[in-house]
């Protein structure tokens, strides 16, 4: 086999094996539509996830040479954790809902980043750039204003590399990377639904497609402000600089692999399509998924089959590209999305489920703001967001069709939409696990010799710092 067809295949034996278990549950006679199985569910349900969220923070720290070489395995592990019993206790029903999470979310989404991250990675920008804090705020700039439109992961793989090249020479890097990721891998993907998961989510179900122009104010506040420390930063650590920018070579700025932004733009297409065109739905070992999600993945699959078919393998290997990042990614989200079923489940069932006090305790936009954004930062921040949104929509339009109410919302109490979704997107920059660029954007700088913080490290040192803060601020300005 090919190398670069071998990483899609490593990164499909995952779920490859819960098909086959699939398998036996539809000849078992298990399956079905899922339940309310969130009311009935106890707190050490989440156990497992706790246990893959201290894996990835620990092990790094007190035994990195296992961890690069087993990540796979520790993910495995503590999914099997979650899925042996959950299934045994559960049966059929568990298994729908093991079955359902990487039928309706795992698989799309890693097809998504398996997609962008193959396209972008064939497009090359090559020329003198010096590193310079002018040059790095423009850059910061560019991606987070492209981001909502070619999303928060295609915006962060077009320009990752090049950023990190540009910085080669300078011997502090780590805030530049960390910045990086607030700015272009999170807060830039809030103007459109294709910018973000979450706001994808809320235009399925209803919520206008530029609606969401409407967090412009907040979200250039958030830019403003970190763009800002960032110059400021970049310009002290400049200035104590050991060594110098390489001469300028008198080389133009030149971008190689152009035509891998067709790609680029097939991709945004299928996502654009799939939420505006109905063909049905076929039902896929017991779970109802739309025709139109299928064609999406497809066509997804075959940009980046594409991109991999008509870009020049020298191309790549000058980018810098391996397969290591989306790798690590697949294998580790494996595992989180397995584990974080019964999270999501007690979130679902509201007052009913054992983590009912967080939800009653929601009722103002900074509640939804701090809420949502809390849970998104480490769990899957799309279902979180539709968690709260549905929150939202039972406190103000009980009964009421869900399009009708989404409305209803929008007109009545906007406010309320606009925090749950700017918790939602903003504070997935918290952790690396907040939305999953974080984790490809930390590998890939890893990779290039920056010396990247502990899962620990990055909140202490950063979040914590910069990111807090600034939220605190976005609250009083816009949501008390």
């Amino acid at each position: 086999m090919k190398p670069r067809y071998a990483a899609l295949v490593r990164i499909g034996l995952g779920p490859a094996l819960v098909f086959l278990a699939a398998g036996w549950a539809a000849a078992s006679g298990g399956g079905g539509e899922g339940g309310g199985l969130g009311a009935g569910l106890a707190l050490e349900w989440g156990i497992p996830f706790v246990g893959i969220l201290l894996s990835i923070a620990l092990f790094p720290l007190v035994a990195p040479r296992f961890w690069h070489h087993h990540f796979g395995k520790v993910s495995a592990f503590w999914a099997l954790t979650l899925a042996v019993p959950f299934v045994f206790q559960y049966r059929g029903e568990g298994l729908y809902e093991i079955i359902h999470i990487y039928l309706a979310d795992y698989i799309p989404f890693i097809i998504l980043l398996w997609a962008l991250y193959t396209v972008a990675g064939g497009i090359l920008v090559t020329g003198s750039l010096s590193g310079s804090p002018v040059v790095n705020l423009v850059m910061l700039l560019i991606g987070t204003a492209i981001a909502s439109w070619v999303g928060t992961t295609g915006a962060a793989m077009l320009l990752i590399r090049p950023f990190l090249r540009a910085n080669a020479w300078r011997k502090r890097r780590t805030y530049q990377a960390v910045f990086f990721i607030f700015l272009i891998c999170n807060v830039g993907g809030s103007l459109t639904p294709l910018g973000d998961p979450p706001l994808f989510l809320g235009f399925l179900h209803g919520v206008p497609f530029f609606w969401t122009f409407k967090l412009i104010a907040p979200m250039l506040m958030v830019s403003g402000i970190l763009l800002a420390v960032f110059f400021a930063l970049d310009t002290y650590h400049y200035r104590r600089e050991e060594g110098s920018p390489p001469a300028a070579d008198g080389s133009r700025l030149k971008i190689e692999g152009l035509h891998n932004l067709v790609f680029l733009l097939g991709i945004v297409g299928g996502v654009l399509m799939s939420g505006l065109v109905h063909l049905g739905e076929v039902k896929i070992l017991g779970v109802h998924r739309p025709v139109a999600d299928l064609v999406r993945d497809a066509l997804l699959v075959a940009m980046g089959i594409l991109s991999l078919r008509t870009t020049k393998r020298s191309l790549r290997e000058r980018n810098e590209f391996t397969w290591f990042p989306i790798i690590e990614v697949a294998y580790l989200f494996a595992g989180i999305f397995v584990t974080m079923i019964p999270v999501l489940a007690i979130l679902k069932a509201g007052t009913e489920g054992h983590l009912g006090f967080i939800i009653a305790s929601v009722k103002e936009p900074l509640h939804y703001f701090w809420i949502t954004g809390g849970l998104s930062s480490f769990l899957d921040n799309a279902p979180t967001y539709l968690v709260f949104l549905n929150t939202a929509l039972g406190n103000f339009s009980p009964g009421v069709p869900e399009r009708q109410a989404i409305m209803d919302l929008i007109q009545n109490n906007q406010i309320y939409l606009e925090a749950i979704a700017a918790g939602a997107v903003f504070m997935g920059a918290n952790t690396y696990i907040g939305n999953a660029p974080n984790f490809m954007v930390r590998s890939i700088a890893e990779e290039s010799g920056v010396e990247m913080p502990s899962f620990f490290g990055y909140i202490l040192k950063y979040s914590l710092v910069f990111l807090v803060p600034t939220f605190v601020l976005v609250t009083l300005v816009f949501f008390l």
